[in-house]
């Protein structure tokens, strides 16, 4: 049977943070352990997923190698204590929910932000891998296109992606209400912590989708962490001294920096001069940004209420949409579920066709000499016919127990009946 699919799982319900940091993987690090697995253990369907929030392998075998692999994993990123670091990994070693589990994980719900829109391009990319590696056999390539397909569902008939669920998404997606979705302004991120980091992800994110080089700038105190996620990202990097000057250029300032007092205030742009409108995101508690900033004509200022109240209600509509999203998973699960268990019969149907089809052309072969062109192709056409209405019930039959988990009695009968053992080994002899 086929029932060989099976994954670990470092997540963000698993693992803190800076254990995740320490087992992510980059692009030649997660190709790198796929190698060494193809060679330790001659794994081929093999997919490894790596986001700043979960770590996942998962591998179709018929042993249970989980452990192993995670232990592989972790010494591969240099940590050879791995006793200390298995208790974080989650393992599915029965093949309905490995299959269950991927099939969530593509669509958002195990995603921190329920709906994530970036979980789905992130899997392409690790499914990339695994075709580069040619890693990826016919059940891992049907089980990917089923999952896509399953998520653009999701995406056209819930309304389970609808809105900015997270407090930076919903920051990002403002900007383009404000500015319009496909300008391009001068961005300036003050403060770089957890979710100052979040936005210049999602402002990257936004930058891919309109197809335009961003206008970013990233200002930290602490410089060597701007320094970081300017070059990750390739945006640009200012001194925090040059404060004014980085307001004075830009169009949006998204704020998120934490200290007792306003950051921002009337008198830092005391002499800042607003030609048209500059918007200030404030997404700090305590607030980093004066509300008497607003007096100042041109200026506008976005609280983290206001930006949380976006994102709370997106993200409840979100929530509801979930029984939605898991009757389509769990119809798109039963599907594949079918077709796996087919594919557990088709080499039998191939020798059963095989078969026949040797037995009809061996008998037309007596007669043939004696017939014109034209009779040969009559005869033909019919003999062809006959074998197929002959074939499609077993055809069926073979399916329908599939579905039953009761294949392996009929395919044992359909050898014993037409020795297609024998017939399988016939057809190895003449193709050498």
């Amino acid at each position: 049977m086929l029932d060989t699919f099976k994954s670990i799982s470092l997540s963000y319900k698993t693992a803190p943070l800076q254990v995740r940091e320490l087992i992510a993987l980059n692009e030649d690090e997660a190709k790198r352990l796929m190698l060494r697995l193809r060679d330790f253990f001659g794994l081929t369907d093999l997919l490894v997923i790596s986001t700043c929030n979960r770590t996942e392998v998962y591998y179709a075998f018929e042993k249970d190698l989980s452990a192993d692999i995670a232990r592989l994993l972790l010494i591969e990123k240099g940590l050879t204590d791995t006793d200390n670091y298995l208790p974080y990994f989650q393992f599915f070693g029965v093949h309905d929910e490995a299959v269950r589990h991927l099939f969530e994980v593509c669509v958002g719900l195990h995603s921190q932000v329920v709906g994530d829109m970036q979980i789905p391009n992130q899997v392409k990319q690790s499914y990339q891998w695994s075709a580069d590696l040619d890693m990826a056999g016919p059940f891992l390539h049907r089980l990917m296109h089923t999952i896509f397909f399953t998520n653009k569902r999701v995406a056209q008939e819930t309304p389970f992606r609808d809105g900015a669920a997270s407090v930076s998404y919903a920051a990002v997606e403002l900007i383009d209400e404000l500015i319009g979705e496909n300008q391009n302004p001068n961005i300036l991120v003050i403060g770089l912590g957890e979710i100052g980091t979040d936005v210049c992800k999602n402002l990257e994110a936004r930058s891919e989708a309109n197809h335009k080089q961003a206008n970013i700038t990233l200002c930290n105190r602490t410089q060597a962490k701007a320094e970081v996620l300017a070059s990750q990202y390739g945006f640009r990097m200012a001194d925090f001294a040059n404060l004014t000057d980085e307001i004075r250029r830009a169009d949006v300032i998204i704020s998120s920096v934490m200290r007792d007092d306003p950051l921002i205030t009337p008198e830092l742009l005391r002499d800042v001069t607003v030609l048209t409108f500059k918007y200030f995101i404030d997404l700090s508690v305590p607030r980093s940004v004066d509300a008497a900033v607003e007096q100042i004509p041109g200026v506008l200022v976005y609280n983290i209420d206001n930006i949380r109240n976006r994102a709370d209600e997106a993200l409840n509509q979100r929530l509801a949409a979930i029984p939605q999203v898991e009757a389509i998973v769990t119809q798109a699960v039963a599907e594949f579920g079918d077709w796996s268990k087919e594919m557990v019969v088709s080499p039998t149907i191939n020798k059963l066709k095989n078969a026949l089809e040797q037995i009809r052309r061996d008998e037309i072969a007596r007669y043939m000499k004696h017939l014109t062109p034209d009779e040969s192709e009559k005869v033909d056409k019919i003999t062809r016919g006959i074998m197929q209405k002959i074939i499609k019930l077993p055809v069926l039959q073979l399916k329908a127990a599939c579905k039953r988990g009761e294949a392996e009695t009929l395919i044992d009968v359909l050898n014993d009946l037409f020795d297609l053992e024998k017939q399988s080994v016939d057809e190895q002899k003449h193709s050498y």
